[in-house]
């Protein structure tokens, strides 16, 4: 029974950590989309002053990187 219940949360965890890397690699390729949009010019970086936002992309940014270190733990661990 010890042993149902260990392989039950193992397959859990891996698939939690698979779909936390598909979501970061998402994120992380939209990061990459609105990068290249503000370098060619189609994006006016204007709308990124504002204090609000960037303490808002701030807190995004953090938040993203807290959620790799914890998919990069949990597949070290696997």
């Amino acid at each position: 029974m010890v042993d149902e219940a260990l392989v039950w949360s193992t397959q859990w965890l891996s698939r939690f950590a698979v779909a936390l890397g598909g979501f970061l690699i998402f994120v992380g390729i939209m990061m990459i989309g609105v990068f290249l949009l503000v370098f060619f010019g189609f994006l006016d970086v204007g709308i990124l002053e504002g204090e609000k936002v960037r303490m808002l992309s701030l807190w995004a940014l953090l938040i993203i990187g807290l959620l790799d270190l914890v998919s990069g733990i949990i597949l070290r661990r696997r």
